[in-house]
C-alpha cells in the first residue's frame, strides 16, 4: 500500500505561482510510489475537489478578507490533517505557517518536512505591517520541524545561520520538453513576466533602464499588478509613459507564457529577491538570452559565460548591459545555449523528485 503524503502550500492547481508550479512538476514522476493529497483554495484554482493526474486535490474555500485567507487556508488545512484525516507524512511547502508546526508535531512527531521558499527574503511592500509576524514564524517556529529543505544554497546558508539547523538543498526544476502555443505573439521584443508584479521583481529598474537609453523598441509586460501597493502602481504608470510597452496581466495558459518567452529577443529578470525562481528557469529551458540581477540566488544558479549579469537595482548599470546585449545578440544565444546544457544535466523535474522521494523516504523509515 502506498504511503499517503499531505502537501499544504501549493495553492493552486495547475500551478501558476512558484510553489504551486514546484509542486505540479515534481509530483508527477511519484504518483506511482506515494498516494499524495494536495490542499489547494478556490482564490487560486476553478478547480473542484477531486482526483487529477494520479493525486487526490482538496480545494478549500475562500474568505473575504483577502489578507487574511492564505493564514485561513493554512488553519483549515492543519485542521484537516489533525482531526478528520490521517497521512503517513506531511510536507509543507513555505513556511509561514509555522506556528502551526508544534501542533502538528504532536499527533504525526517527525514525519513533518517542510521546504523553505524564500523565509529569510526581504518582506515585499504588501506584508510590511505583519513584519514582526514573519520574524518570528521564521526564527522561531521554523525550529519545530523535524526536516527542512531549502530551494537555493543562499537559503540553505541562512537556515544554518539563524536557526543552527542543517537543511537539505533541492533546486527547483525546469521541463527539457514544453508545450509552446502556436499562436502569433510577435517578435522582436523585450519580455519581462511575473506571476505578480511587486517592488521585490524590480520592474520599475527595468523601465528606468529604458528610458536612460530612450528606447523606442517594443516591451512585452506579463504578471498581475492588481496585489502591488497602490504607490508601486503609481510608479510603473508614471515610468510606463513615453515607452512602448503592451502591459499583458497575469498569463494563466502556460503554453503561451512559454510562447512570449521563446518569442522574447531578450528576458530581463531584474528581481532585488528571490530563492530559486522558476520564471528564470523556464527561461532558460527555452534558450531564450537573458540579463538576470547579480542576487546570490541568481549567480548560485547560473554562470557570466550563460547569463549577462547587471547589479541589482542599479538602473544605470542595466541600460548599459541591454545596450551591449543588443548589439550583441548572437553572443546572447550562445550563452543561453550553455545554460540550458547545464540546466538539462542537474535540474530537470525528475532529478528534483527523485531528491524529494529520498527524503520521503529518510522520513518514513
Amino acid at each position: 500500500m502506498k504511503k499517503k503524503i499531505a502537501i499544504i502550500g501549493a495553492k493552486g492547481l495547475p500551478g501558476i505561482d512558484g510553489i504551486s508550479c514546484v509542486v505540479e512538476n515534481y509530483i508527477k514522476y511519484l504518483t506511482d510510489i506515494f498516494d499524495f493529497t494536495i490542499f489547494c483554495s478556490e482564490e487560486y484554482t476553478d478547480r473542484k475537489s477531486g482526483k487529477y493526474d494520479g493525486y487526490e486535490e482538496i480545494v478549500l474555500k475562500k474568505i473575504k478578507n483577502i489578507r487574511l485567507n492564505t493564514l485561513w487556508y493554512y488553519i483549515k488545512s492543519t485542521w484537516i490533517i489533525l482531526f478528520t484525516k490521517h497521512f503517513d507524512l506531511i510536507h509543507f511547502h513555505h513556511c509561514d505557517s509555522a506556528f502551526l508546526f508544534p501542533i502538528i508535531r504532536i499527533k504525526y512527531g517527525k514525519r513533518l518536512v517542510v521546504t523553505t521558499h524564500g523565509a529569510f527574503t526581504k518582506i515585499n511592500d504588501k506584508w510590511k505591517n505583519y513584519k514582526i509576524y514573519f520574524i518570528i514564524q521564521y526564527h522561531f517556529f521554523l525550529r519545530f520541524s523535524p526536516y527542512i529543505t531549502s530551494v537555493s544554497k543562499n537559503e540553505q546558508l541562512k537556515t544554518k545561520l539563524f536557526l543552527k539547523r542543517d537543511s537539505k538543498f533541492i533546486s527547483n526544476g525546469i521541463n527539457i520538453k514544453v508545450k509552446v502555443s502556436d499562436e502569433n505573439v510577435g517578435n522582436n521584443y523585450i519580455f519581462f513576466s511575473a506571476g505578480r508584479i511587486i517592488e521585490i521583481k524590480c520592474l520599475d529598474v527595468l523601465l528606468k533602464a529604458l528610458h536612460q537609453i530612450d528606447y523606442k523598441g517594443l516591451v512585452k509586460v506579463a504578471g498581475d499588478i492588481s496585489k502591488s501597493s497602490e504607490k508601486y502602481k503609481r510608479t510603473i504608470n508614471e515610468l510606463s509613459k513615453n515607452l512602448n510597452i503592451e502591459f499583458l496581466g497575469m498569463i494563466k495558459e502556460k503554453s503561451l507564457l512559454y510562447k512570449y518567452l521563446k518569442s522574447a529577443i531578450l528576458f530581463i529578470f531584474p528581481s532585488n529577491a528571490e530563492t530559486m525562481s522558476i520564471q528564470l528557469l523556464e527561461a532558460v529551458s527555452l534558450k531564450v538570452p537573458i540579463i538576470a540581477s547579480d542576487i546570490v540566488e541568481n549567480t548560485d544558479l547560473l554562470e557570466p559565460d550563460e547569463v549577462l549579469f547587471f547589479k541589482t537595482d542599479d538602473s544605470i548599470n542595466l541600460a548599459q548591459k541591454i545596450l551591449f546585449a543588443l548589439s550583441n545578440i548572437e553572443e546572447l544565444k550562445l550563452r543561453a545555449e550553455k545554460a540550458y546544457k547545464k540546466l538539462e544535466s542537474k535540474y530537470t523535474w525528475e532529478i528534483i523528485a527523485e531528491s524529494y522521494c529520498q527524503v520521503y523516504y529518510d522520513i518514513l523509515k
